[in-house]
């Protein structure tokens, strides 16, 4: 094995190097981005149609339809999975006090699922239990 003249003789005995984790959260934020579009479109198309000659009946009767609440539900859950990812990435890469930076991600994550829970039971109550 070579010697790499850069590193310290205590890093090389640690075998501290990269995490190797920030592919796969770059490769995520990109599939949910993608994922996205199609699904925001989908939600505009849907409300500009449901608030030009709607009012409460048919949009309880939308809401009914399983099509859109299985596509309300997936763009609600990828919408708050890449607002997850990106905040993460905001948070390790501009808040540098350790405590800070935990409590932030932890807050975070607690956040975005309870706003997600929140989201999935509205949906489905609508979707169930729609007048």
């Amino acid at each position: 094995m070579k010697s790499d003249p850069l590193r310290t003789d205590l890093s090389r005995v640690r075998g501290l190097g990269s995490a190797k984790d920030g592919t796969s959260h770059w490769w995520l934020q990109r599939v949910s981005a993608i994922a996205l579009i199609p699904l925001t479109l989908w939600l505009v198309y849907s409300i500009v149609h449901l608030i030009i000659g709607g009012d409460r009946f048919s949009i309880s009767e939308w809401m009914s339809n399983p099509l859109s609440a299985i596509a309300m539900l997936a763009t609600l859950s990828a919408m708050l999975y890449h607002s997850r990812l990106g905040i993460q990435v905001i948070v390790e890469d501009y808040v540098h006090c350790e405590a800070m930076k935990i409590t932030m991600l932890i807050s975070s994550t607690l956040l975005h699922a309870l706003f997600g829970i929140a989201a999935w039971f509205a949906i489905i109550k609508l979707h169930f239990f729609a007048l």
